[in-house]
């Protein structure tokens, strides 16, 4: 296992230490992996971690090859593992409520919003339909939805989804935003059309965040993720690859009106 302290300045012993188990790479078995919900909650706790309520540590597993010790400890039970205090938390579910409920300033996260969180439900299963239809249907559903997001960005005329600060929906969509771009634009060759201005500026705002850029995984990754869903083989040559991380917008997009 590979381990990664997220810096929050602060070593005062009365802030507590959360660790976050999460998948590897599927190319080199050590560095962060493509797994959403582990990036979504990598997330949220480096948000915390900036916040200074906690220190976070995020320690990558390869499933294709566990450690000893954590298939002692977890037995088959795949990452996110959030562990707190010694408690491990071992369910998506539960690991958000643990967050909201459990862990200093998680509360301010997880605002409620029905309209927001309707929005954002199922643009990834859309994204995995498209993948394997491969045909017009299924790429203007995810188009459909994708508008919808950006009218509702236009609309509101803020940084994040629900206001000038990020919460726990933004934590689940842009993860999800960038398997769209990446594996999209490969596979089919897709791109989030230049129009959607709003997407993108919101999309922009998120690659300046360390909160973001420090849990994305590469570009290799994201792809090598439904490549394995397909049953596709990784050839040697991808296995040296220097990793690389997609986070710039179409020159046609302008950000000036919500830059402060």
């Amino acid at each position: 296992m590979a381990e990664e302290a997220v810096q929050n300045g602060n070593n005062h012993t009365d802030i507590p230490e959360i660790e976050l188990i999460i998948k590897a790479s599927t190319i080199d078995g050590r560095r962060k992996g493509a797994c959403l919900f582990c990036q979504e909650y990598f997330m949220d706790l480096y948000l915390l971690a900036e916040l200074k309520t906690v220190c976070l540590k995020v320690t990558t597993v390869d499933m294709q090859k566990p450690p000893p010790d954590f298939r002692t400890n977890f037995e088959a039970t795949p990452p996110p593992i959030l562990i707190d205090n010694g408690l491990a938390v071992l369910e998506n579910e539960k690991i958000e409520r643990h967050i909201m409920k459990n862990v200093p300033g998680g509360h301010n996260l997880f605002v409620q919003d029905k309209e927001v969180a309707t929005l954002i439900e199922n643009l990834y299963s859309k994204l995995k339909l498209m993948l394997l239809k491969k045909d017009e249907v299924s790429t203007n559903n995810l188009m459909s939805h994708l508008r919808k997001i950006n009218a509702h960005l236009q609309r509101n005329n803020q940084r994040f989804l629900t206001g000038d600060t990020m919460c726990c929906f933004d934590c689940e969509l842009m993860p999800r935003l960038q398997h769209i771009r990446v594996a999209g634009k490969y596979f089919l060759d897709f791109d989030i059309p230049v129009e959607l201005a709003a997407l993108w500026r919101y999309m922009y705002h998120m690659y300046q965040l360390d909160a973001f850029t420090q849990s994305c995984p590469a570009d290799q990754d994201i792809i090598n993720h439904y490549k394995l869903q397909q049953g596709m083989k990784m050839k040697k040559h991808e296995e040296l690859e220097t990793p690389t991380f997609t986070t710039s917008i179409p020159v046609g997009v302008s950000i000036d009106d919500t830059v402060n």
